[in-house]
């Protein structure tokens, strides 16, 4: 089997490549005279196997070109269970484009290449783009097993949640990018047009909940219910038989929700608040925004295990300059703190490329990502360093039309929750690697 998730290097037969690789930093020489093969290859093959385990994927990847044995890894339960015992978390973001007329996470096929090649045999596959915080680094990587009609909406613990694009009863995968596996849920039971989706994954549980957009008719829709979807380890499972009404006239703001401390977030819109569903208790709430009157641009961000607000502040009849600010959700519930603002001589920088426009947020660790809309124009926040810098730019896309719309992803070469979902043994079809 050819993983779906390999790399094109300067370094020539290497191997068959479909996802190419671009770095910003310093180029690493590979000559080391200091490896004395008499000495390093007596290491022992356990210690070994603990060290590609720490590899990042690109370096593993890489490695599984060395030998039979290394290729054969990733089929390997015992290299499998060393791996999710050591291997680090890794908090990346996985981008997707569409195209910027749209305002709901449904991209329409937008990322699918419609019958070309990009040259290692990926035809009309849908295709996103990784990005290292660390590195500053870009990645792409195809996603051949998805089917036409699905398009990404959510994300958690190495899986990406993709959902159906055609109105009714949705329909949802589970993929895991670097092994290509494809793991399908039960429809939902309600109709709904462009629901908003929020997806956790935990060692032993998943959950889904669906919400919004209820098809009331074949022409109208309203924000009426949310239904949930649980299963876990110790045999119990809930196939969408979880119901709840949300609270009256919200509007939801984004499409997507942002999990934190055993809580769904989404924004609601005119005026700006948050909704907030409690997963045990199966109830929505809505929060008080801080400063609702004077943000522009909010958005929900998840790092550290906290709930973040990011927006832009416009008081212009008030003595307070413009910016953009970072608050936190304190452990209360319904207080919120301001915990960063960008620096004004940088704001007046982002704001003359902002122009009015927008911009998306999404935050994972200890990195935040502000996407300016329209442009390929890209801000990171580390918050632990206190550093904003600017991205370098996606190589693999051209800003015609479409932008980069993200999620957080943490890279894992083994996502074994998915198997609870085998034990179901529904009458669907399935779409295993």
């Amino acid at each position: 089997m050819t993983s779906p998730f390999s790399y094109t290097f300067p370094i020539s037969d290497a191997g068959t490549s479909n996802v190419s690789t671009t770095t910003t930093g310093t180029s690493y020489s590979t000559s080391t005279p200091w490896m004395n093969s008499r000495i390093w290859s007596k290491l022992p093959q356990r210690l070994l196997d603990r060290v590609l385990a720490f590899l990042p994927p690109p370096a593993f990847f890489r490695a599984r070109c060395v030998c039979k044995r290394w290729y054969a890894l990733l089929f390997s339960n015992t290299f499998l269970e060393l791996y999710l015992q050591v291997s680090p978390h890794q908090h990346w973001f996985l981008f997707f484009k569409h195209h910027k007329t749209r305002k709901s996470y449904i991209y329409k096929n937008n990322n699918n290449n419609n019958g070309s090649s990009d040259g290692c045999g990926h035809i009309g596959a849908f295709e996103g783009y990784l990005f290292d915080p660390y590195e500053m680094s870009w990645y792409r990587i195809f996603f051949a097993l998805v089917p036409s009609g699905f398009s990404p909406a959510s994300s958690s613990a190495g899986l990406l949640c993709w959902v159906s694009d055609e109105a009714g009863p949705k329909t949802m995968l589970l993929s895991n990018p670097l092994i290509g596996s494809l793991t399908q849920l039960p429809p939902t039971l309600r109709p709904r047009l462009f629901p908003s989706i929020g997806l956790t994954i935990r060692p032993t549980c998943i959950d889904v909940t669906v919400a919004g957009d209820d098809m009331i008719s074949p022409y109208a829709v309203k924000n009426l219910t949310s239904e949930s979807f649980h299963i876990d380890g110790g045999g119990f499972y809930s196939l969408w038989g979880t119901t709840a009404s949300l609270p009256r006239l919200c509007s939801l703001e984004s499409g997507r929700m942002v999990y934190a401390e055993g809580k769904l977030y989404c924004m609601n819109c005119s005026p700006f608040s948050i909704l907030a569903y409690d997963i045990t208790s199966n109830t929505w709430f809505k929060i008080q925004a801080p400063m609702r009157r004077f943000l522009r641009s909010p958005n929900l961000v998840e790092c550290k295990g906290k709930l973040l607000l990011v927006a832009a502040v416009e008081k212009s009849k008030l003595n307070v300059p413009k910016s953009l600010r970072v608050w936190s959700l304190q452990a209360c519930g319904t207080m919120w703190v301001e915990s960063e603002r960008m620096p004004q001589q940088l704001y007046v920088q982002f704001a003359e490329l902002e122009d009015g426009n927008g911009f998306e947020c999404v935050g994972h660790g200890e990195f935040i990502v502000i996407m300016i809309r329209g442009t390929d124009k890209a801000l990171l926040f580390d918050i632990c360093r206190k550093r904003w810098q600017w991205i370098p730019p996606c190589p693999y896309i051209v800003h015609d039309g479409f932008e980069l719309h993200g999620f957080a992803y943490e890279p894992r070469l083994a996502t074994p929750v998915t198997g609870l979902l085998d034990q179901l043994a529904l009458p669907f079809q399935s779409f295993n690697a």
